[in-house]
């Protein structure tokens, strides 16, 4: 599976994340590195990395600036699925490396 030039926005996300309907990501991929920017909602500037193995899954790290000027930091990894449109949709379980270092879920969906 390539991600490259594929844009996804959340769909859910548990409360304590930061992500949401208003976050674009925008994926990039060379090889089986991911990488990726994204802004939108509570998030003004994020990057993340990551490593894409054969069934698609992505194993990544992430950085970003919130609203509030706090810089927080996490892992995540990420499981595909395609829906009958298509369209990717990522199942995401991630937690903070950073603040309170609490975990959360979210889904992802490509535009």
């Amino acid at each position: 599976m390539n991600y490259n030039g594929k844009k996804f926005r959340p769909i859910s996300n548990t409360a304590n994340g930061e992500t949401s309907e208003e976050t674009l990501f925008i994926y990039k991929q060379d090889g089986k590195i991911l990488s990726c920017e994204y802004s939108g909602g509570k998030i003004v500037k994020g990057h993340l990395i990551g490593i894409v193995n054969d069934a698609g899954e992505i194993d990544m790290r992430y950085h970003q600036v919130n609203i509030s000027g706090e810089l927080m930091t996490g892992i995540c990894k990420s499981i595909p699925e395609i829906m009958k449109n298509e369209k990717i949709r990522l199942h995401e379980t991630w937690q903070w490396t950073s603040g309170d270092g609490s975990n959360g879920e979210s889904i992802l969906e490509e535009i």
